[in-house]
C-alpha cells in the first residue's frame, strides 16, 4: 500500500466518522472515530526509513496514542462528563510529547533567541482565548488554562523547528499545530462559551488535518525519505 493509499483511507475514515455523528449513528461512529489515529499510527510506522529505534519517532508515536485515547474518551461524554477529563489530560499528555519532540530536534532555535517577539501574538492569543470563556469555565478554569499553556507552547516549539529542518517539514508542521490550536479552540468556545452550528464538522475537519499535517511533517523531517 503506498503513501497515497495510506492517506485517502485516513482522510476517508476521518470523513466517514463526520457523516456518522452529523447523522445521529451513535455507536458505530465511536468505532469508525476509534479507527482514525490508529491508521495514522500504521501509516508512521510503514514510512518511517530506519526510524523506529529513533527517540524523535518514538516520541511522536507515543503522542498519537494518548492523541487516541483522548480521541476515544472525549467521544463518551454522553455517558458521563467525568469522560471530558480523561480526554483532557490525554491530549494534555500527546501535546507535553509533541512540544519536548518539537524541542529535542537539534539546531539553533529561531524563535527563542532570534524572533523572541514573535511569542507575544500567541501569548495575547491564549490570554484572550481564556478571558473570553469568562465564567463558562467554571471549576474548569485551572484545567483549561493549563492545557491552553501547554498546546500554545507546542505551537511555539513548531515555530521554533524553523532553521532546524528543511522548509517543508517545518511548513507542515507548522500549519498543522495552528490547527490543533484552532480545533481545540473551537471545542472551548462551543463546550463552555456558545454552541455554534456545524461545530462538529469544523472541530473534526480541523483537527484530523492537524494531526495528518504533524505527522507528514515529522516524516519528512530532514528530508526522511518516504518508503515506496
Amino acid at each position: 500500500m503506498n503513501f497515497r493509499i495510506h492517506s485517502l483511507l485516513y482522510f476517508a475514515t476521518g470523513i466517514l466518522f463526520i457523516v456518522l455523528e452529523n447523522t445521529g449513528v451513535f455507536y458505530p461512529g465511536i468505532a469508525v472515530k476509534a479507527l482514525i489515529i490508529p491508521i495514522l499510527i500504521w501509516m508512521y510506522l510503514r514510512f518511517i526509513s530506519g526510524g523506529r529505534g529513533n527517540a524523535f519517532h518514538r516520541t511522536i508515536l507515543f503522542a498519537l496514542v494518548f492523541s487516541w485515547i483522548g480521541d476515544v474518551t472525549l467521544q463518551l461524554t454522553s455517558f458521563s462528563e467525568d469522560f471530558f477529563l480523561v480526554g483532557l489530560a490525554s491530549f494534555l499528555v500527546a501535546q507535553l510529547l509533541y512540544l519536548l519532540a518539537f524541542f529535542s530536534t537539534r539546531g539553533p532555535n529561531y524563535l527563542f533567541f532570534r524572533r523572541v517577539y514573535l511569542i507575544l501574538p500567541v501569548l495575547l492569543y491564549g490570554v484572550f482565548l481564556i478571558w473570553f470563556l469568562g465564567e463558562g469555565l467554571g471549576d474548569m478554569k485551572l484545567p483549561v488554562t493549563v492545557y491552553a499553556v501547554v498546546i500554545l507552547t507546542m505551537l511555539l516549539a513548531a515555530m521554533n523547528r524553523k532553521e532546524k529542518v528543511n522548509p517543508l517539514s517545518y511548513q507542515l508542521v507548522l500549519i498543522g499545530a495552528m490547527l490543533f490550536v484552532l480545533s481545540d479552540s473551537m471545542i472551548a468556545l462551543n463546550k463552555f462559551k456558545q454552541s455554534f452550528e456545524l461545530a462538529r464538522i469544523a472541530i473534526m475537519s480541523s483537527y484530523i488535518t492537524a494531526q495528518y499535517l504533524i505527522t507528514l511533517g515529522c516524516l519528512r523531517q530532514f528530508n526522511l525519505t518516504l518508503k515506496k
